[in-house]
């Protein structure tokens, strides 16, 4: 039989007095666990191939958070901690059970303290290329690596972003990366308390293998996995994360 495609679709949850924004895939005999993507610095669109991707085998939903282009406005500030309690309220209220939660760069660190937050709502947490290992939290050494990581990047990654970027403009970035830089997720890490996968590119040295292996090391529960690409992996490899998502959704089997 011919492979279906999903029907995305963008939808607005109240959560307290804050709208958050949502892209979703649906078929009609939709099934399965929740798999929720939060976005590094507040960018979806990157995200859309792999949502597309992942709703081949099971409901997925895109957070558009804190929602720089979002028509009834942001939903909270751009500092991992409301973010977090964002995302966390969010879980507590929406989806009909536990999910497995993943977040990219940026949304790695949100997605993980979202976790420790409600833990009865998480069923499994990805961190898919999480920032800043202790060196990159000074902003020096940390173009070095954005510098090193970008000539790996794929040309087609930088439009998807772009739009969300000029949105937000770059005092909200800037204030979105300090407060990231700011964060340890190495001492959150050994609070989650369910199975934890750790993934990033090849080529990224704002996530490099030994960070990717400390982290998973720091979960009671963890994995690590390196993946082909760089920092952005999951825009120009959606079939390779979607698989890396299953597996979590599945229990690694």
């Amino acid at each position: 039989m011919p492979q279906r495609s999903p029907h995305l679709y963008i939808g607005h949850d109240r959560v307290g007095s804050a709208a958050v924004r949502s892209a979703g895939t649906s078929l009609p005999d939709e099934q399965g666990t929740l798999t929720v993507l939060v976005p590094g610095l507040g960018a979806p669109g990157y995200l859309l191939r792999t949502l597309r991707r992942c709703a081949r085998s099971g409901p997925v939903r895109l957070l558009d958070v804190p929602g720089f282009g979002n028509p009834a406005g942001r939903a909270c500030p751009e500092t991992l901690g409301p973010l977090a309690e964002t995302v966390a309220r969010w879980l507590s209220v929406v989806p009909p059970g536990p999910v497995v939660l993943a977040g990219h760069s940026t949304g790695a660190q949100v997605a993980l303290h979202a976790a420790v937050r409600v833990p009865e709502r998480v069923r499994a947490l990805v961190l898919l290329s999480p920032t800043f290992p202790p060196h990159l939290r000074r902003m020096a050494p940390l173009l070095g690596a954005v510098a090193r990581t970008a000539v790996h990047e794929n040309p087609g990654f930088l439009p998807t972003v772009l739009p969300s970027y000029l949105r937000a403009g770059p005092r909200s970035l800037l204030k979105y990366v300090r407060s990231a830089q700011a964060d340890a997720p190495e001492e959150v890490l050994p609070s989650v308390t369910c199975p934890v996968t750790v993934v990033a590119g090849e080529r990224d040295a704002l996530s490099p293998p030994d960070w990717v292996g400390h982290l998973a090391r720091r979960a009671g529960d963890g994995r690590p996995l390196l993946v082909p690409g760089a920092h952005a992996f999951p825009h120009p490899h959606p079939a390779v994360t979607a698989d890396v998502l299953a597996r979590a959704r599945r229990g690694r089997p």
